[in-house]
This record gives C-alpha cells, structure tokens and sequence, in this order.
C-alpha cells in the first residue's frame, strides 16, 4: 500500500521485462475502486479504452517503448472510504504495427440500438 494525501500526484510507472526490444506497452484501462475485489460497480475511471475519463491523468515522456509512466491526483470515494484501489489493463503490441491496440489511441465504442 501507498499513504497519500487528497489530491497528492501519484506517479505510475510500468515496465515490460523481455528479451525483446521491438515490443511497445499502451495503457488501455484504469480503474480505481473502494474495494480490492468489484472493479465494475461504483468505480472511477481514469483511463477506459485508451480515453481518458479523469482530468488529472497525465502522461510523461518515457525512453523506452516498453515502458510507460502517468499520474493522476489522489482521491477518495464517497462515504469517505479511506482506501482505493487501482486496477490497470496494458496491452503489448509489436512496435511500428500501426493496426495494433497500441497504435489506436482513445476508441469511443458506439452503443448499440435497443430493439422494440
């Protein structure tokens, strides 16, 4: 666990550990939740489908491909729950494979028509 102060900068960082250099990492989702096991209901997104969702995400300049660093503000859920959760989906994909997740950026999914 981290200790933070509200709307302290909290500084993430993941890296991927292979032999390969030509590998590219993307951070598609991350959610944050009040509790360690439901990251569906009554969640906070930060990044969802490679949108940002939360004002306060930012991304930094990494020197690697396969490395990825953001941030984004310390919060709390309502009913004052002291502890968050973050639960993030990164994707790896071969660099310069333009068609790949990595290189998609934010995708808005359409919703679909309800039937009478």
């Amino acid at each position: 666990p981290y200790y933070v102060d509200l709307d302290q900068n909290l500084f993430l960082e993941a890296y991927l550990h292979s032999s390969d250099p030509n590998l590219v990492l993307f951070v598609d989702t991350c959610v944050a939740s009040p509790t360690p096991h439901n990251f569906t209901t009554a969640t906070h997104d930060i990044i969802r489908n490679g949108c940002v969702r939360d004002s306060t995400y930012a991304t930094y300049y990494s020197p690697y491909r396969y490395m990825v660093r953001f941030k984004f503000n310390a919060f709390q859920f309502i009913h004052h729950n002291p502890v968050v959760y973050l639960q993030c989906e990164l994707v790896v994909c071969r660099a310069y494979d333009y068609s790949s997740r990595c290189y998609q950026g934010c995708i808005t999914r359409s919703k679909r028509e309800a039937s009478s």
